[in-house]
């Protein structure tokens, strides 16, 4: 949905090595996701937004552009902002909510690397049931133990610097958060890590409601197991995350080359 964010231009000469090999690098990690998402149907429209951190670059940040599909996205086309609202480099400006929401989360959690936000369906519908929202009765799930919060406080749209910092703070030390009667926000140290988990917290939701939907009761995992399970997994996950991201740009040279552009 458009708002009246007020976007200024800036000039980018301000700045230094915003085409590093980095940067570029970033720009074609970034835009790979938005591709892989949307073929996997877990954008919606034009509204949802995945930013990253300019490396060697802190106080700025990649977003995708308001008005642009995901498959729509490439590595050239998408957005440096900072923190007050100013593009730095590229044409357009960030949807309001995703400005409001991304802007504050990287400067209140420095170790967010990477935002993604989506109304993917499955996981959404997770966030529109009472309770919480993942049920630890399947592996993949398992990924995500001890890792989600949820924001209990649906508020409406995120159009003011206020929401965007209440959302940081209901994540506490999380690296996802389920908003309820809204979406899912997955945050994490790399571009890649952050696909990896949003591509699997998608397959969790949608095996479990798939599992709840036969009217049977989910079968739960032991405790001790659950934890070593979880453990194993977070020590695999920046490597698996990596390679995960590179299957999809080889998938995407194939079938959706301009994705780097």
């Amino acid at each position: 949905m458009a708002h009246d964010l007020r976007i200024s231009q800036f000039n980018e000469q301000h700045y230094h090595d915003l085409d590093a090999p980095a940067v570029k690098a970033a720009r074609v990690d970034l835009a790979a996701s938005l591709r892989m998402a949307a073929r996997l149907g877990l954008s919606e429209g034009i509204c949802n937004h995945f930013s990253a951190l300019v490396p060697g670059h802190p106080e700025l940040f990649l977003v995708n552009a308001y008005g642009l599909s995901f498959e729509e996205i490439t590595a050239s086309n998408l957005l440096i902002c900072d923190f007050d609202g100013n593009v730095i480099m590229g044409d357009g400006k960030p949807e309001a909510t995703a400005f409001y929401i991304h802007a504050r989360l990287h400067l209140h959690k420095p170790r967010a690397m990477a935002a993604f936000h989506t109304h993917m369906p499955n996981a959404t519908a997770l966030a529109m049931l009472e309770g919480e929202p993942l049920a630890w009765a399947g592996q993949t799930a398992l990924k995500f133990y001890g890792r989600v919060a949820v924001d209990e406080d649906y508020n409406g749209l995120a159009l003011d610097n206020r929401e965007g910092d209440r959302i940081a703070a209901s994540m506490g030390q999380a690296d996802i958060v389920f908003l309820k009667n809204h979406g899912v926000m997955v945050t994490a140290p790399s571009i890649a890590q952050a696909w990896d988990d949003l591509y699997y917290l998608e397959r969790a939701a949608e095996v479990q409601l798939k599992a709840m939907s036969s009217g049977r009761p989910l079968k739960p995992i032991e405790p001790e197991v659950l934890l070593r399970t979880a453990r194993q997994m977070s020590e695999e996950d920046p490597d698996s995350a990596r390679a995960h991201l590179e299957s999809v740009k080889r998938v995407l040279a194939r079938h959706e080359p301009d994705f780097a552009d």
